[in-house]
């Protein structure tokens, strides 16, 4: 077989397990019986494993070295050894029997997360979190760093991040958007946000129509915690959780889900047989998600348009006029819970679970130690009192998936989401135009040309200089924000 075409085969292989895992993994997070979930777990180990071996197995080994001394091969194709070639080298260092023993492990945390956050038990979820952990510290030493064992971890999330770039670059957050919180005026009376559940899923399939997200490829269920996932190029699928007493959670969560869609269905699917499928990282895939729930979904444009549509299914918001709602929709105000968090006030989460993952990696903070330090940052950065470790330490599902280096993406993203917004509108001054009227084909043409039919062959870096001509800058979210919450 030719070379080329042995490699696009590795590939396509890998491609058909992630598939099914995925769908698995789908199921499971949305209707799977709960006696079910040890078998599940363990079948997604085994799967996750086998997948694990092929990108680690001597044959793939000799693979890369025949590649490597390829003559002729196109600039895609030298991207894709490259990036394989990385990935080897880290997997390569873990042995795959601990390999399954931590992707089983996830699958059983997952679901004891979900039943310690319903009941409120952090007891029930912290053994697994100190397996977890241990193992993390452990993949960090294989895979090993220059300064930070954290440093190891954030290379799957954000390929080129350090721990001393985003002290810098959360540094400089913190000094942009603290003074602009304080300066917010106090709010008015509150608005009722309780909606019936019902009401709210046709809403989101409304609005999943308005901004064009692919349905003949994708669909909607509900879940715990939300999630987008991706089966295959034309079955991406979203998840949202409803919430009867705050329907802005579901609207706005819908949205970012599809942002998150979106990305996926655009990427050229040939690049899956390079293995060069999905985001260039997940700072970028945010971008995506928070382009289409902030930069469009909390838009003048887009809830203007929306507004009457939004009155005949909910009677009472009859009586409110378009600029209180607009206003109730963009509050800011310290929050507990991250998913709920404005625009604001949101990067100060982030930097709180970034400090407490540091911590935890580098051993200067233990895993029973994380309830009582996670309460006491979100009193000192945000002002609040953790209730209850149910709207604390357990609302996010990512430690007990394993991912640790993933939250840092989500800061990140609404820095990338806004230098991207900014060149689209000075390429296209027509854009809120484009929005108002629901006129979203050009929008998503020019993001699948500039940024998601690349997938993983330009990093991150090499996709916002190519976009924009800069290197990544706050300065594009503090104008975003100074000038919306200068107005609000």
């Amino acid at each position: 077989m030719e070379l080329t075409k042995q490699w696009r085969e590795h590939f396509k292989q890998l491609r058909a397990f992630d598939e099914a895992i995925s769908l698995l993994y789908w199921d499971m997070r949305t209707q799977m019986p709960e006696q079910s979930a040890p078998l599940r777990a363990e079948t997604i180990g085994y799967l996750s494993t086998e997948a694990f071996k092929r990108q680690t197995s001597e044959s793939f080994k000799r693979l890369l070295d025949e590649m490597e001394g390829a003559d002729g091969l196109t600039p895609i194709e030298s991207r894709s050894l490259s990036v394989a070639k990385t990935q080897y080298e880290r997997n390569a260092k873990i042995p795959p029997e601990e390999y399954q023993a931590y992707v089983t492990l996830v699958s059983e945390a997952e679901t004891a997360w979900e039943k310690a956050k319903e009941r409120d038990d952090w007891g029930m979820f912290a053994p697994y979190l100190e397996k977890i952990v241990a193992y993390q510290r452990k993949f960090a030493d294989y895979f090993g760093y220059a300064s930070h064992p954290y440093d190891a971890l954030l290379y799957d999330f954000e390929p080129g991040m350090t721990v001393a770039q985003l002290d810098r670059l959360f540094e400089g957050l913190r000094d942009e958007l603290v003074p602009l919180i304080r300066q917010l005026k106090q709010a008015g009376a509150p608005l009722d946000w309780s909606m019936d559940q019902k009401a709210q899923e046709r809403i989101c399939h409304d609005w999943m129509r308005v901004v064009d997200y692919d349905l003949s490829r994708g669909r909607l269920d509900a879940t715990v915690h939300p999630f987008e996932i991706t089966i295959n190029r034309r079955d991406v699928r979203i998840t949202t959780k409803y919430d009867e007493a705050d329907y802005r959670n579901a609207l706005f969560g819908t949205m970012h889900e599809a942002g998150h869609a979106t990305y996926e269905q655009q990427i050229d699917a040939a690049l899956d047989e390079l293995g060069l499928g999905g985001g260039a990282s997940m700072g970028i895939h945010e971008s995506q998600s928070l382009f289409f729930e902030n930069f469009v979904g909390r838009s003048v444009a887009f809830l203007k348009s929306v507004y009457p549509s939004l009155q005949a299914e909910h009677p009472p918001l009859s009586s409110i006029d378009f600029e209180t709602f607009y206003a109730g929709v963009n509050e800011a105000k310290p929050s507990l819970i991250r998913i709920e968090a404005d625009e604001l006030t949101y990067s100060l989460h982030i930097i709180i679970r970034y400090e407490l993952e540091k911590a935890l990696i580098q051993g200067t903070l233990s895993v029973a130690e994380l309830p009582a330090a996670w309460n006491r940052l979100y009193k000192e950065y945000l002002g609040v009192d953790v209730p209850s470790d149910a709207k604390g330490v357990l609302q996010d599902v990512h430690w007990a998936g394993g991912s640790f280096g993933y939250f840092p993406s989500y800061a990140l993203g609404l820095v990338y989401a806004a230098q991207l917004t900014e060149t689209l509108r000075a390429q296209h001054p027509e854009l809120d135009t484009w929005i108002a009227s629901g006129e979203f084909g050009p929008i998503k043409q020019w993001l699948e040309t500039n940024v998601h039919r690349h997938g993983k062959s330009l990093t991150p870096n090499e996709l916002i200089r190519e976009v924009t001509g800069e290197d990544i800058s706050v300065r594009p979210l503090v104008r975003y924000l100074t000038a919306k919450y200068g107005t609000v």
